[in-house]
């Protein structure tokens, strides 16, 4: 089950969170109006986690069974190809200045970063997250397999509901005490045992749809907009949402967004909106080679442009054009080769029955 509305969502959650890096000097955040929005716009990386949930419960929640070998491979070909060029290019430029860091190499090639506190925002920062994900992904077949197939409804909402409200207990309480300490900080902020909650909140939320709601659709472009006002305002309160506690607002969303019918969904599907969302991976994970390629210096020097939002605004969009082009002939080339050989493998064994 594939729904394409959602993907369109990534690109704006995507575009914020680059907003959040490197637009701080740009109207965006001297405008009264929007700047809590993009001032708090880490907690998109809190909906990625979510969505990826509920995705993957979508992708995956009428099977039976989930063939491990098979799942990690598209896994593998979905995210690390993209992950790897964004290496590639930290290196690049490491290399220019020489400033080669190579445990932040050893640490990012592997995928751990995210494990270590104190080299967690090493190398490429943004892959953090996908050192996060990572965890998510292998855990998923054994979750869904021995867990959300063999146990019963209500055992699942228990323990998944009650471990997301734990986790939240657990990081507002400790939070305040500790973030002046950087390596507890770290554990807090971007520990995958700190993230599991939201990726297992998204799954629930996805096995609920694929189960019980799937066929309630309807036009519900008016909830969606007051959600979206509710979400706009809670980001101007004094509290940190950055492990999960937003699930509250963006599980909604996600659901309400995924059954519409109305014109934001029919705004979603347009196919350069659906192909925004696409490209969206590689705006997030080569947001700061390219940033750092195309640095506000160079701009100014080359192109004699010293407006700050004006050299956002032509930086994001040497961006937007990099992820495309990787889209194009670096992402879906491999799936497509990765998929390909899956068939050929899935018609040999069955020829051999």
């Amino acid at each position: 089950m594939k729904i394409e509305q959602l993907t369109f969502t990534r690109f704006l959650a995507a575009i914020s969170i680059v907003i959040f890096h490197f637009g701080k000097k740009s109207f965006l955040f001297n405008n009264t109006i929007v700047k809590s929005l993009f001032f708090n716009a880490d907690v998109c990386v809190s909906y990625f986690f979510i969505l990826s949930g509920f995705v993957m419960m979508l992708a995956y929640g009428n099977k039976s069974f989930i063939c491990a070998k098979e799942y990690f491979r598209n896994r593998f070909s979905r995210i690390y190809p993209l992950y790897f060029f964004a290496i590639l290019l930290v290196l690049f430029l490491q290399i220019r200045i020489k400033n080669f860091d190579l445990l932040g190499l050893i640490l990012s090639l592997f995928m751990i970063q995210a494990w270590i506190p104190g080299y967690v925002l090493i190398f490429n920062p943004p892959g953090w997250s996908l050192s996060v994900e990572l965890i998510f992904y292998l855990i998923f077949p054994f979750v869904f397999n021995r867990f959300f197939k063999k146990e019963r409804i209500e055992k699942i909402y228990l323990i998944i509901i009650g471990f997301w409200i734990l986790s939240q207990i657990i990081f507002l309480a400790l939070f305040p005490v500790y973030n002046d300490i950087s390596n507890f900080k770290d554990f807090l902020m971007y520990s995958p045992i700190m993230h599991l909650n939201e990726f297992l909140i998204g799954n629930l939320a996805g096995f609920i749809f694929v189960r019980k709601i799937w066929h309630r659709i309807g036009n519900y472009d008016i909830p969606i907009f007051i959600l979206s006002i509710i979400l706009f305002f809670a980001l101007k309160l004094p509290i940190n949402f950055h492990n999960g506690l937003l699930a509250v607002l963006f599980i909604p969303l996600i659901i309400l967004i995924s059954l519409n019918t109305g014109i934001i969904t029919k705004t979603f599907k347009m196919k350069s909106f659906v192909f925004l969302g696409e490209i969206s991976y590689g705006i997030y994970i080569l947001q700061v080679p390219i940033f750092s390629l195309f640095s506000a210096y160079s701009v100014n020097k080359y192109f004699h442009i010293t407006d700050p939002t004006i050299v956002f605004f032509l930086r994001l969009i040497i961006l937007i054009l990099v992820a495309a082009l990787c889209y194009i002939y670096i992402e879906k080339p491999i799936q497509e080769k990765i998929r390909a050989k899956q068939r050929t493998t899935s018609v040999l064994s069955n020829s051999n029955l």
